[in-house]
């Protein structure tokens, strides 16, 4: 099993998911599932990404910011 961190983009912000996960496939589509239950209106994304992937160990984490979304 892995824990993943996905950045998922909107046009306003970017959202970290982290999530455990058996495989890729798993992880992103478990990232759209989380996104359902933490916001009563799922915001309009236009990517999901993979950031980091480590297998799950003890001590084994991430370190999630906020940063202001970059103008195109």
């Amino acid at each position: 099993m892995f824990l993943y961190r996905l950045e998922v983009t909107t046009k306003t912000e970017i959202i970290y998911v982290v999530i455990a996960a058996d495989d890729d496939e798993q992880a992103f589509r478990l990232a759209e599932v989380e996104l359902e239950k933490h916001f009563f209106k799922v915001p309009d994304y236009t990517d999901i990404s993979l950031h980091e992937k480590k297998p799950i160990r003890r001590g084994g984490g991430f370190v999630v910011y906020s940063e202001p979304r970059r103008s195109s």
